[in-house]
């Protein structure tokens, strides 16, 4: 397969996999949440490639569908590459402006890009999918990484959206009147779009002008251009006109299967009986939906005026011109849930910008009664302000809004996080950096097994964190230096162990006070922090 080349492309190769673990921090206050929760609907506030990182434990191989919305990179969004490759000629980078007269810039792009995609297949469920905003400006370099990502064959469309409605004639060559959507899927074999609602102008194509009890219908063509050996026949209408297909193209069906179809009473030859024979469709057997095409005009899934409007419509949020000229309309990513999810699916947005993603997701949720969760990143500034402020105004309502839904509120809670300082083994037990004894469990749990900690089965008691199939994991530790330092795996601990009953039993402690007999005898396997944490001691 090719592979794309670009500047610091071997820098950042493998970056995904040296980007430290950081812990989430939980900011009550921003959130609506009464108990804030990894499992509840996010918003987190932070670096994308450090937070996708830091939602390995919890997300890993959960997610259902990802919408993102990166930089376009234009050359007018002013965005910075900002990632911490430890490289001079990558340190040159750092914190500067990428804009239209920068000769790297689509290099940066594709630096910024590669690391962030590799954690988010990570996070993608086997039958789940992954859609990207982009434009004309970086989609070739975009569809050539995803392919290395994801594989060539998981690749499954390029959607096309008509973002305005209106030709630009300002424009110097053309009005750029699209946008495109890239879809690959995590596994193109296991994943299966939805179909979509049949809309109320296609239904009103239904007609029953000949009064036929099984209701209204519509008629379809029965000629095609594909050769067929049995399709060159002739027919005859009840009016005794004959005919047959004009050359070149053929009847989609056999002699016999043409005269089953009239004795059903399901070809139709014009309101005279004198017409080219067509085949009739009733809305009563298509209503299972309509299969996703690849064109979404805006009269179907919104523009981007009206989505300024949207979010303007929400309150009067203090104007940030890099989101507001970016933002995506409800509509579009509805339309995106509508194929890619089902009740209870997890949303990931890790460009989480205004916060569309979020409100899509409530106002779906609404309409059918699910209980999709949502997952935003936001590293900018106004996560907290713009992103997480429109979802709460999204759920509690906006008394002012146009919008009946909006007006009443769209329901719905989340939890706020922050980015913590990184879990590095080197001061992960520092005086000034100790995480939670949940935020390290959970680090220590998928770090050392390779699944997710699942906080129900926690027994603080016990120093239990976790179980996989063949192991009991134990985590003595305290997030208080002084107490830490009085913290062991002793021989009070192992014999208040329960029984092993042949499976394997880990602690993690600071240290031990039992030599290799003891704790042969009493079946366990010690593993010091922070130094072993990843050490794999579940079987494969």
């Amino acid at each position: 397969m090719p592979r794309l080349h670009f500047k610091g492309r071997a820098l950042v190769e493998n970056h995904h996999l040296t980007v430290p673990f950081h812990e989430l921090r939980a900011v009550p206050e921003p959130g609506l949440s009464t108990t804030p929760s990894l499992h509840d609907n996010l918003v987190v506030h932070g670096d994308n490639l450090a937070a996708l990182k830091a939602l390995q434990p919890t997300l890993y191989r959960q997610v259902r569908c990802i919408y993102i919305d990166p930089p376009y990179n234009t050359g007018n969004e002013n965005w910075v590459y900002n990632d911490n490759v430890n490289s001079p000629m990558m340190r040159e980078w750092l914190g500067k402006t990428v804009d239209r007269d920068d000769l790297t810039r689509h290099d940066k792009w594709c630096c910024m890009m590669l690391p962030r995609l590799k954690l988010l297949r990570e996070l993608l469920r086997d039958d789940g999918a992954i859609f990207v905003s982009i434009d004309d400006n970086e989609v070739h370099h975009l569809r050539a990484l995803m392919d290395e990502v994801f594989g060539e064959d998981n690749f499954v469309a390029t959607v096309i959206w008509q973002k305005i409605f209106s030709p630009k004639n300002t424009a110097r060559h053309f009005s750029q009147d699209h946008d495109f959507i890239l879809v690959y899927a995590r596994d193109a074999e296991r994943w299966t779009p939805n179909k979509l609602r049949r809309s109320e102008a296609a239904k009103s194509r239904y007609k029953n002008p000949d009064a036929d009890p099984r209701g209204p219908w519509a008629s379809s063509d029965l000629t095609a251009r594909n050769y067929y050996s049995k399709g060159t026949y002739e027919v005859t209408s009840p009016s005794g006109k004959t005919f047959k297909p004009s050359i070149g193209n053929y009847f989609r069906v056999s002699p016999e299967n043409f005269a089953e179809l009239e004795k059903d009473g399901r070809i139709w030859w014009g309101a005279k009986g004198r017409s080219m024979p067509r085949l009739k469709r009733f809305l009563s057997e298509v209503q299972e939906g309509v299969v996703p095409q690849t064109l979404w005009p805006w009269r179907d899934v919104g523009h981007t005026q009206a989505a300024k409007k949207e979010l303007v419509a929400l309150a009067d949020f203090e104007r940030s011109e890099d989101v507001f000229d970016t933002v995506k309309p409800t509509t579009l990513i509805r339309r995106i849930l509508e194929i890619a999810t089902d009740e209870d699916s997890i949303v990931l947005d890790s460009f989480a910008g205004s916060g569309t993603t979020a409100h899509a997701v409530l106002a779906q949720n609404k309409q059918d009664g699910s209980r999709r969760r949502f997952v935003l990143i936001e590293c900018e500034d106004y996560a907290d302000s713009l992103t997480a402020e429109r979802v709460r105004r999204a759920a509690r309502g906006v008394p002012s809004s146009g919008d009946e839904g909006l007006r009443e509120g769209l329901g719905g809670a989340f939890s706020y996080f922050e980015l913590g300082g990184p879990m590095r083994e080197e001061s992960l037990l520092d005086a000034g950096n100790l995480p939670t004894y949940e935020a390290l469990a959970g680090y220590i749990f998928f770090t050392a097994t390779g699944e997710e900690l699942r906080p129900a089965e926690m027994d603080r008691s016990r120093s239990l964190i976790g179980s996989t199939h063949s192991t009991d994991v134990f985590l003595v530790y305290e997030p208080d230096v002084e107490r830490l330092k009085l913290l062991a795996l002793d021989l009070a601990f192992a014999k208040a162990l329960p029984p092993a009953n042949g499976r394997k039993r880990v602690v993690f402690a600071p240290t031990k006070y039992l030599d290799e007999c003891f704790l042969n005898r009493y079946e366990v396997e010690f593993c010091q922090l922070p130094f072993e944490i990843y050490r794999v001691v579940a079987d494969s």
